[in-house]
């Protein structure tokens, strides 16, 4: 049997185009046959991963590809970059834990989420990004055709699941329900990221429900990690380089007002 047909039976279907590069590369660095074994599983290696982000990442459904080397720290250094490190080394997918990122529009909250999502795919857990909006419609869609426990499902299994634009929406108490029966269902067994313009005191304006919103608050909250975003937006930053708005106001915070408060 030939090399390329024993290839293409195994499914090496990352090595067989490059084999003959490899070869030759091989023969210019007069690699022994380990070393050569080395970079051909690699080769085959690198290709499936790449293949499984790129299928991972589809099903995320991410509106653009944003990742922590692109984020501006500098422009916002009320961020912790120590935190950003440690949640970038996914130990919290591990451990179910979930992250709330808070701060006005523009700061970089879907930046972070995103980016953080990205290296979860990488790292080949699986992924959804949703907004808010998005998810009640799908939710309360599923309700009235009497499929929400399988819409339910869907939004439960991956292992990290991005709720984007909290807080600019308020909703009714129906809605509010079957959010709160999803973060029930995620609850220890799943990571959730969400990022929101409100701080926690205030999410009872967003549940209209200050009883449910403290209970949901008590399972977000119990294993998580906050990040406060204080600064301007990005989107207005080129626009007062340009001169058309004036000099930035004072940085404004919204603050999580402890769980306590909540």
């Amino acid at each position: 049997m030939e090399l390329s047909g024993l290839l293409e039976k195994m499914r090496m279907d990352h090595l067989l185009p490059q084999l003959d590069a490899l070869c030759e590369q091989a023969a210019k660095k007069d690699l022994n046959y380990r070393d050569f074994l080395l970079d051909a599983l690699t080769t085959e290696w690198n290709g499936r991963h790449l293949k499984g982000v790129e299928a991972r990442l589809r099903l995320a459904r991410f509106p653009w590809v944003k990742t922590l080397e692109q984020f501006d720290f500098s422009f916002q250094p009320s961020i912790d970059k120590k935190v950003i490190r440690e949640l970038s080394s996914l130990g919290f997918v591990g451990r179910a834990e979930n992250i709330i990122i808070l701060g006005p529009p523009g700061v970089g909250k879907t930046h972070l989420a995103i980016a953080i999502g990205f290296k979860a795919l990488e790292a080949g857990h699986t992924a959804l990004f949703l907004t808010l909006e998005s998810m009640i419609t799908r939710l309360t869609k599923a309700r009235l055709e009497n499929r929400v426990e399988r819409q339910l499902q869907q939004f439960v299994s991956p292992k990290v699941l991005i709720i984007d634009e909290m807080g600019y929406l308020p909703m009714n108490r129906e809605e509010a329900g079957l959010f709160f029966r999803l973060l029930t269902r995620r609850y220890e067994k799943a990571s959730t990221i969400i990022t929101s313009n409100k701080s926690f005191v205030d999410w009872g304006e967003i549940f209209n429900d200050q009883v449910l919103a403290t209970a949901i608050l008590d399972r977000l909250l119990h294993h998580c990690t906050t990040l406060n975003i204080k600064g301007e937006s990005y989107r207005l930053k080129e626009k007062r380089k340009a001169g058309l708005f004036g000099p930035p106001p004072k940085a404004q915070e919204v603050r999580p007002d402890e769980e306590e408060e909540a």
